[in-house]
């Protein structure tokens, strides 16, 4: 069975999430330097199946694009054309970052835990993947 990866993107940061092999579960993979983010996807489709990708897609409360898409959108065509066996498509990531924050807070994570971003933003990708994959379903 083949993964779907999502892609919380972040201009300093990426939070990355992944499906299991049967594309049931989506859990948090890492958070990468944005800088990195290529390479780093390179390797893990060299390693894993990925047949879906799901790239953020930020949105103000009007549901007008934000800013940041102006670097998504440029990002979401190099995975197109780097991967044309592999579906990529944009999805509303309106308050994930803020359901992430509350996630951890709920979790029983420490304190000191809690201030590290980069956990903010893998969990942020893997609640876009949650929200992408229970879509699908309907």
């Amino acid at each position: 069975m083949s993964r779907t990866i999502a892609i919380d993107y972040g201009t300093k940061r990426t939070g990355i999430a992944v499906t299991d092999p049967l594309g049931i579960i989506a859990s948090p993979l890492e958070t990468v330097d944005t800088k990195q983010l290529e390479r780093f996807l390179a390797d893990y489709f060299s390693r894993e199946e990925v047949d879906t990708i799901v790239v953020g897609h930020p949105r103000q409360m009007s549901g007008a694009p934000s800013e940041t898409m102006r670097f998504i959108a440029p990002l979401m065509g190099r995975l197109r054309h780097a991967y044309p066996d592999k579906r990529v498509v944009a999805y509303d990531e309106r308050f994930t970052s803020v359901l992430a924050q509350r996630t951890i807070l709920q979790s029983g994570i420490g304190k000191m835990a809690r201030r590290d971003k980069s956990l903010v933003d893998k969990v942020s990708a893997a609640i876009i993947l949650q929200d992408y994959m229970a879509s699908e379903v309907k």
